[in-house]
């Protein structure tokens, strides 16, 4: 069994925030300059250990929550309860709880959409933000998200993610180590499985882990995940058009944040959806106009697992440059 106790010098908290208990790790001496990090799916305060090391060693304290219905957060039943509003607000009621006026804030994956969010809800609590994987992308004024996923076709993964139960049912036939095995270890152009074929039986079990994860460490995030199945994490992606609905009146908005954006040459993500082309043509630093983007050759998307070192240097080197 993996056992938390064995990632050192990590304090352990359950936090009441907006209607839920969030379980925080920190790392890092309480009076020094807060990092928020924000992971991703399917992702927990884990996926941030190489960070929380360097950023306590240089004088940072690290505070990575596990997301509402990840790890040993609470999990509420109702998909309506995990809108963008839901998941900023529970962080905002995180840094009241920790009396943090301010932070630096770092995300990946989802947790950089939360982020985008956050910065754009409540500019004021944030000082800077990295964010990984994931772009801003403008809000389309006429045409929901689950309406542009569809032309992809119905084996798109977030597509068949839409169907309250049915990725549960696929990913139930092989546990949650397969999966995160699975997921952990794409490398394929797209995610879009062939017709009549669901996304979890498309994607490849390696023989053997990457790299960048230990098989006691892929054991914490396989049980947290067998205890409380993926439906939570799922309902971030079914909230798609609800969130679109209610972002309505930040339409056109930017994110004035000063901001660092990292991102693999080779994650699916930065190869589909036209992020290359949004990121490299201008379009993106025209909504977030105080921006860096650093492009890391040979990586994949958990970035910052798989270029741990590299990631925590620009991460620190950008926060530096601001204090």
């Amino acid at each position: 069994m993996a056992n938390e106790d064995n990632f050192t010098e990590v304090r352990h908290r359950q936090v009441a925030t907006n209607g839920i208990t969030m379980h925080v790790a920190e790392q890092g001496d309480l009076s020094a300059p807060p990092v928020l990090l924000i992971h991703g799916f399917p992702e927990l305060w884990l996926s941030w250990r190489h960070q929380m090391d360097a950023l306590a060693a240089n004088g940072y304290r690290a505070i990575a929550p596990d997301l509402r219905g990840y790890g040993d957060t609470d999990v509420p039943t109702d998909p309506a309860a995990y809108t963008i509003f839901h998941i900023v607000g529970d962080l905002i009621g995180l840094l009241d709880h920790l009396e943090l006026p301010r932070v630096f804030v770092v995300g990946h994956d989802w947790g950089a959409i939360v982020a985008w969010h956050l910065c754009l809800f409540r500019p004021d609590r944030v000082k800077a933000l990295v964010n990984m994987a994931l772009p801003y992308f403008p809000r389309h004024p006429s045409v929901k998200p689950t309406d542009r996923f569809k032309a992809l076709g119905e084996g798109f993964y977030i597509t068949q993610f839409q169907e309250p139960g049915r990725a549960e049912t696929s990913i139930a036939q092989y546990g949650a180590l397969t999966i995160l095995k699975k997921i952990f270890s794409i490398k394929m152009d797209n995610l879009c499985a062939p017709p009549g074929m669901e996304i979890m039986d498309f994607l490849e079990a390696p023989t053997s882990l990457p790299e960048w994860i230990s098989e006691d460490e892929l054991q914490y995030f396989a049980e947290k995940f067998q205890k409380n199945g993926f439906t939570g994490p799922l309902n971030y992606y079914r909230n798609f058009d609800t969130n679109w609905a209610l972002t309505a009146p930040w339409q056109g908005v930017k994110i004035l944040v000063p901001t660092k954006f990292i991102v693999g040459d080779k994650d699916v993500g930065f190869k589909s959806f036209g992020t290359e082309m949004h990121i490299k043509s201008g379009g993106f630093k025209a909504i977030v106009p105080d921006l860096d983007v650093v492009i890391i050759n040979g990586c994949y998307h958990f970035i910052q697992q798989e270029k741990a070192e590299e990631v925590s240097s620009e991460i620190l080197s950008y926060f530096s440059s601001l204090s």
